[in-house]
């Protein structure tokens, strides 16, 4: 990988980390700043668009997410993460799981966020592969 091509992972990298630090904070404001009007949202519950599903899902779910691996190409970020789930009144946790997320960048914006239930399924569906795995820690 060239210089530029690295600089553009660790950008995208970046930003990314900022939109997850946004939604683990419930901190809508900053989410939405970083995400594209347009963006895809797709889950378990099927797949939508635009920011004020965003929006409803972030003030809903109560999750918080934790990166355990990281896998990158193109404008395309695979995240293997733990995610876990609070009651936003009592703080109880509800729910924990690993899963995987889909990300999809474009002028410096979120345009496509997916949950998927396996590191695997995120691969294929994304187009990237182990030899994608990001391992210099400046970048994951």
């Amino acid at each position: 990988m060239t210089e530029p091509d690295k600089c553009a992972e660790r950008g995208m990298i970046a930003l990314i980390n900022r939109w997850q630090a946004a939604v683990n904070a419930q901190d809508s404001s900053a989410l939405l700043a970083l995400t594209d009007p347009q963006v895809t949202i797709a889950g378990p519950r099927g797949t939508g668009q635009g920011l004020a599903l965003l929006q409803a899902w972030l003030e809903r779910s109560g999750i918080t997410m934790r990166t355990v691996r990281c896998f990158a190409r193109g404008d395309t970020v695979v995240l293997a993460q733990h995610g876990l789930w609070r009651d936003l009144t009592s703080g109880a946790v509800q729910g924990e799981v690993v899963f995987a997320s889909i990300f999809r960048v474009a002028a410096g914006r979120v345009t496509h966020y997916a949950r998927v239930d396996s590191l695997a399924e995120a691969l294929a569906a994304s187009g990237l592969s182990a030899a994608d795995e990001l391992t210099d820690p400046a970048i994951a």
